[in-house]
C-alpha cells in the first residue's frame, strides 16, 4: 500500500525557500507568480496492516514539526 504525506509550513511562518524560488522565477523572466510556498512530499510504501492512526502518529513524531508545519495524508 502507498501513502503520500504532504508537509507544508503553517500560514504566517516565514518560508525562505519559497522566497528564493519566487525571486529565481522573476530572474528567469516568469511573471504573474505572486507568492511561492515550498513544502515536502513523502511517499511511504507499507503493509496493509499499518493503520491511519499509525501514519498520523509517525507524521506527528517524525515527518512534520507540528509547531510550524501542517501535514495532509493521502492513502492509495
Amino acid at each position: 500500500m502507498k501513502t503520500r504525506v504532504y508537509v507544508t509550513l503553517k500560514g504566517g511562518v516565514l518560508d525562505p525557500q519559497g522566497k528564493a524560488i519566487h525571486q529565481a522565477l522573476g530572474s528567469l523572466g516568469f511573471t504573474g507568480v505572486n507568492d511561492v510556498r515550498a513544502g515536502k512530499l513523502i511517499e511511504l510504501d507499507h503493509d496493509d496492516r499499518v493503520s491511519d492512526a499509525d501514519i498520523e502518529a509517525l507524521c506527528k513524531k517524525l515527518l512534520a514539526n507540528t509547531v510550524i508545519e501542517n501535514f495532509r495524508i493521502e492513502r492509495s
